[in-house]
């Protein structure tokens, strides 16, 4: 049994989640350099329910504007 993957929108709903709470605790908008602190923490929460390379591409996408 494995558990349903996470839909496309949900995997950008939940970084745009992460990218969010980065900035609050940096205190600006999230850079390329904090990309491992992202998928630290993407892989903590998403693990298992989504693609990691649909993640890390959702990643680049929020990091890059």
């Amino acid at each position: 049994y494995q558990p349903a993957r996470l839909s496309a929108e949900e995997v950008t709903a939940a970084v745009q989640a992460l990218v969010a709470a980065l900035a609050a605790e940096l205190g600006r908008a999230p850079a390329a350099a904090d990309m491992g602190k992202l998928m630290g923490a993407a892989k903590a929460q998403l693990a298992g329910k989504a693609d990691m390379a649909q993640v890390s591409a959702a990643i680049k996408a929020a990091l890059a504007g």
